[in-house]
């Protein structure tokens, strides 16, 4: 086409030929083209390296390992690989996914991924809570637990500020807990006493003569002992701790998915044991995600799977998909995940009079307890039912006869200012209970070698959570706890019929 070329085309914005020898392509390429100036004819070149640049940018994402697709996709849906899936948004879940990226060794190392059915939370056991935390266990695990937790609710901006957010306000109340005991309980207060304070535990006992000197407002009849937390107690609002994990988690690129795990794919191999007898092993390779009001549904390939969905054994369970629980009995197969929930009920009531700003967290024997609500005379109050008076947990709906016939009366002993009160509101929660022994279960199941489960705490998973969630993390990319050592909350205490019995339950 042009006489002199010294070389073929290179490309549309490279030297296109040789300049000695290309000087009539010069007097061209300044000549007016019809129809266009000179500067238009540079815009046009740069356009086209523009385009260019897009469509190698494209061509680049849509290798194999890009998120780059031509097809339009649900903005709503997970996405379709992660490292580790996260069955469950409540708190537990949402510190898990912040230790994880907290602790990735590279930034955006892992690919988090946290599915919650209820974008409302309006069944959540985490807001439904009363908010407490206290470190008077009698488990060491259980202790520094708290303790760990407690810290790290005191610097809270240390850990979950997020920048242009306004500061994280958990509205903490250190009033600590206030334990008493009859003279049958009052041994194994002592003894747990004693544990806490070699744990490190600021905990004092008090002679009821004490207690009344502390406590004017409450008649110590029947009361022999009394453990009172002087600090790293006291309770807070659950929805500002589980926000502060949920925005500070995306912030640091974990996808946040609202849906329902309906399914987990695995696959399978079988070994047989010295013995002889088969033990088959399974791996989740895909957790399937169906979204809010819909059938549409999205496999997520996954790496992991950690389940700390309390209502995800009780209402689809997804364990089965995995056959845990399915097997013979008296096999490892067979034996199930003792948890299950229990609902429990949380009662709002007024008393002009009552006790002032110093009052604990009350808990009385008959395991009755109340505390302050804000400051204008309202209080929370309720209690664990007896195995024989256990509500139906398939709703929510709250029993009223229950505060009347079975709380009020011991509130208002224990507490004389209690008996002229005026009920205002109660809701319902659920317990994560554990049928075994009333704790947590932590760790990796041995049939499951990539299920993680952090469950069963038994109504104390919301003030332990930053603890659950740093162990959980430590389990995952340490490949074993490095700060506290929970083993004992592990799996194995199921298999080999040990229980590990909190003697402070409440």
């Amino acid at each position: 086409m042009w006489r002199g070329v010294c070389r073929p085309l290179k490309t549309l914005t490279g030297s296109l030929f040789c300049g000695a020898r290309c000087a009539r392509y010069a007097r061209w390429r300044t000549a007016p083209i019809r129809g266009f100036s000179a500067g238009k004819g540079d815009d046009f070149f740069k356009d086209v390296e523009s385009e260019l640049k897009k469509f190698r940018a494209k061509a680049a994402a849509a290798l194999p390992g890009s998120d780059w697709t031509p097809l339009v996709v649900n903005p709503a849906l997970p996405p379709e690989r992660a490292d580790v899936v996260i069955v469950g948004g409540g708190v537990v879940g949402w510190s898990v996914a912040y230790w994880l990226k907290k602790k990735e060794r590279i930034r955006d190392g892992v690919r988090v991924v946290v599915v919650e059915r209820d974008p409302t939370y309006s069944q959540a056991s985490t807001v439904l809570s009363v908010g407490g935390i206290r470190q008077q266990f009698s488990m060491p695990e259980n202790i520094h637990m708290s303790m760990f937790s407690c810290d790290f609710m005191r610097n809270i901006n240390e850990h979950l500020d997020v920048m242009n957010e306004d500061p994280v306000d958990l509205q903490f109340n250190h009033a600590g807990y206030l334990f008493l005991a009859s003279e049958n309980g009052a041994e194994i207060m002592e003894h747990n006493y004693n544990i806490q304070r070699g744990e490190g535990a600021k905990v004092s006992l008090l002679s009821p003569t004490q207690l009344k000197n502390k406590f004017p407002w409450i008649n110590t009849e029947g009361v022999v002992l009394a453990s009172y937390g002087m600090e790293n107690e006291g309770w807070f609002d659950p929805w500002a701790l589980l926000n502060a994990f949920r925005k500070k988690a995306i912030s640091m690129g974990v996808y946040q998915c609202f849906g329902e795990v309906t399914g987990l794919q695995c696959t399978s191999r079988e070994m047989m044991t010295a013995e002889g007898e088969p033990v088959e092993f399974k791996r989740i390779h895909h957790v399937i995600v169906r979204m809010p009001n819909s059938l549409e549904s999205q496999p997520v390939e996954c790496g992991l799977v950690v389940n700390g969905y309390k209502m995800e054994t009780w209402r689809n369970n997804s364990y089965l998909f995995t056959g845990i629980g399915t097997g013979c009995k008296d096999t490892m197969a067979g034996i199930p995940l003792p948890v299950e929930p229990r609902k429990r009920y949380v009662y709002v009531f007024h008393c002009p009079n009552g006790p002032g700003l110093e009052m604990p967290l009350l808990i009385d024997p008959s395991g009755a307890y109340a505390r302050r609500e804000g400051l204008g005379g309202n209080f929370l109050g309720g209690m664990s039912p007896s195995e024989e008076e256990e509500p139906d947990a398939s709703d929510l709906e709250v029993d009223h006869d229950f505060f009347q016939e079975k709380v009020w009366p011991k509130l208002g002993h224990r507490v004389p200012d209690f008996q002229n009160i005026k009920v205002r509101s109660a809701w319902a929660g659920y317990y994560d209970y554990n049928t075994f022994d009333q704790n947590g279960i932590l760790g990796i199941h041995p049939l499951v070698n990539n299920m993680y489960l952090a469950t069963g705490f038994s109504g104390h998973g919301l003030q332990q959570s930053p603890a659950t969630g740093r162990a959980v993390a430590e389990l995952i990319l340490d490949g074993g706890f490095k700060t506290l050592d929970l083993t004992a909350l592990g799996l194995g205490r199921l298999f080999s019929g040990e229980r590990m019995l909190e003697r402070n339950i409440v």
